[in-house]
């Protein structure tokens, strides 16, 4: 009995909603509905979006910061797990390195690193790429030599697996 009497008030109400103009047609109204969801999913999902970039870049100047130190301190195994296997690098001088050179060059004992320092880090997100810029400094000796350099950095970054390695990075003395 009450299902019945649910039903007949269910089609007064329409009757009297449609009289007045007020009553959207079923399809029109799980359209609405429907955009109504997808406009809540898309909106969700680029502040999640957002937040991920945020910690991803976070991630990402921390493991600048962690390459930085373990050259300093010519931490191989470090230096080696940050760096792709197609890594290439191109330093002040314009030399050339992959992977390989550039570790043996890191690990080179004519050549102390007093200082090595990262600033005006900007990371900016591509997906499952990060582009890096900023500024470096080192001091140190090298075969006897005191040396200075003030450059500016680009690194690429790429994650693989879960994993964040650098895949190119490029040093350059600006001119004045």
């Amino acid at each position: 009995m009450r299902s019945t009497q649910g039903q007949h008030y269910w089609i007064r109400l329409r009757k009297e909603l449609a009289g007045h103009g007020e009553l959207c047609e079923t399809s029109t109204m799980h359209t609405i509905k429907t955009w109504a969801v997808v406009l809540c999913l898309l909106a969700a999902s680029a502040g999640s979006l957002a937040a991920q970039e945020k910690s991803d870049a976070a991630t990402i100047k921390a493991l600048e910061m962690k390459w930085t130190q373990s050259y300093k301190d010519r931490s191989i195994d470090i230096l080696s797990s940050l760096l792709a296997d197609d890594f290439v690098i191109t330093i002040e001088d314009g030399n050339i390195y992959s992977k390989a050179g550039y570790i043996s060059h890191s690990a080179d004992p004519a050549t102390q690193v007093q200082v090595a320092e990262l600033s005006d880090l900007k990371v900016r997100m591509h997906g499952d790429t990060a582009i890096v810029t900023g500024a470096y400094h080192e001091k140190g000796e090298s075969s006897g030599k005191r040396y200075e350099y003030h450059d500016r950095l680009t690194d690429v970054w790429m994650r693989a697996g879960g994993k964040w390695q650098v895949v190119a990075s490029h040093y350059s003395v600006p001119t004045k």
